[in-house]
Parts: structure tokens; C-alpha cells; sequence
């Protein structure tokens, strides 16, 4: 049976990235992605609809996304379906299918985020290496992350 897992997306980030680390120090950023489809109905009438995605992006790719992107950039997203799953703290299952990018294109001119930002940020979180623990899979550390977001 053939398979193919492939994902092109071009749209517009509905938020700031999300950077974080993983335990072993891997940087691993959230991209929230709103994609625009404009149709005419049989009636020649002018729709619009909108689907929002999460991108996942990992590793220097991750770091150079958080630190060049911020809310409005336009981007091209090449990449594959993941469905990831886990259980939240009531003990109910979850899952979600996200996009696991491959490859993040910047679409419009090169903007770093404004040096105001990144100096308050600078000035409220210390400097450290992100701690490195034990093994563990990129699966079992969103899921981790994703009961976090749904905690709060």
C-alpha cells in the first residue's frame, strides 16, 4: 500500500514563537499558523475561511524562527502530518495533529523582532543552558508540554 505524508502551507503566524527546550537542550519552537481560503459560492457570492495550525519546528531551525518571526510574518511551512497523543491530568486521552516542519521559509522582508522586546526579555530571565536529564523521546516531551498549555 503507498503512502505520502506531505504538507506545503503558506499563511500568516497568529502569534509570537514559542521557544523552549527540551530537556536534552534541543530547542523545539510552536508555530501558530493561520491559512486563508477565498471562494466564490454557486452565487458568485465572495467567501473567505480561515484554518489555523501548529507548526512544530526543532533544533538552530527553531532558534532562528523564534528570533526573526514574530506575530503577522508571513511564511512558507514544508513539512509532514504528525498525530501526537497523551493523557492530561484528569486522566482523560488527548491527541492532536500538528504539522512537523521540515523546512520554514521567510516570505517577506527580513524584520528581527524589535530590540525593545528582546532586552526586556533579556533583563527578566537569566541567562542558563537549558538543563540536560535523562532520555527522552520528542513524543514524551509535548506531551509533557502540551499538558502545560492545558493547565494554564
Amino acid at each position: 500500500m503507498a503512502s505520502y505524508n506531505k504538507v506545503l502551507l503558506m499563511g500568516n503566524l497568529t502569534k509570537d514563537p514559542e521557544l523552549r527546550y527540551t530537556p536534552q537542550g534541543i530547542a523545539v519552537v510552536n508555530l501558530r499558523l493561520a491559512v486563508n481560503r477565498k471562494y466564490r459560492t454557486k452565487d458568485q457570492e465572495l467567501k473567505e475561511e480561515v484554518c489555523f495550525i501548529t507548526a512544530v519546528v526543532w533544533s538552530k531551525q527553531a532558534e532562528t524562527c523564534n528570533q526573526y518571526l514574530h506575530k503577522g510574518s508571513s511564511i512558507f511551512v514544508e513539512g509532514r502530518l504528525q498525530l501526537r497523543s497523551w493523557e492530561d491530568t484528569a486522566g482523560a486521552k488527548r491527541s492532536v495533529i500538528e504539522v512537523r516542519a521540515e523546512r520554514v521559509q521567510f516570505m517577506g522582508a527580513p524584520v528581527a523582532k524589535a530590540q525593545s522586546q528582546t532586552s526586556e526579555r533579556d533583563a527578566e530571565q537569566p541567562h542558563a543552558e537549558p538543563p540536560v536529564e535523562g532520555p527522552s523521546s520528542e513524543l514524551t516531551w509535548l506531551a509533557e508540554s502540551e499538558d502545560e498549555t492545558h493547565e494554564s
